[in-house]
């Protein structure tokens, strides 16, 4: 027979919270524990490594519907990993669209930071350009929140 886990045990070999680990339950990314005699949850060495996938994939970056996704593939290993290749591509695409809005911000501030003169507040330049778009290096451009600048 398969180590039992009880959900203490679970978080902890795992890294994930007791609160995580039934809210992943609760939306049907984990399978739902079995009960032991007296109610309480019980977790085999198969929702370990579900729940480390989980996990990872989070890490990465992936969206709850990629990872639900990920696993209705892994849980059908006889199929193409095509639509796996498209889930990882589609958040790779996502990842560098971030990657580029954080360096446009990125360079922002710095340039903001350079116009400062160090002088009293009323004069800094930081504050004026928050205070006015139009003074800002990326008016116009696609903001990192994916919002666009006015």
């Amino acid at each position: 027979m398969d180590r039992v886990f009880m959900i203490g045990e679970l978080a902890k070999h795992t890294g994930c919270k007791v609160q995580t680990i039934r809210y992943y339950e609760d939306i049907g990314v984990m399978p739902v524990a079995e009960r032991a005699a007296n109610n309480r949850r019980i977790y085999s060495k198969a929702h370990v490594e579900r729940l480390s996938f989980i996990r990872h994939s989070r890490e990465l970056g992936f969206a709850l519907d990629d990872i639900r996704g990920l696993l209705a593939l892994a849980d059908r290993p006889d199929r193409s990993c095509d639509e796996v290749d498209t889930i990882a591509r589609n958040h790779l695409e996502e990842v560098e669209s971030k990657i580029e809005s954080l360096k446009v911000l990125s360079d922002e501030l710095k340039r903001m930071i350079n116009h400062c003169a160090g002088g009293s507040v009323s004069e800094c330049r930081i504050i004026k350009v928050l205070a006015d778009h139009k003074l800002c290096g990326v008016h116009g451009k696609t903001s990192s929140s994916g919002d666009r600048e006015e």
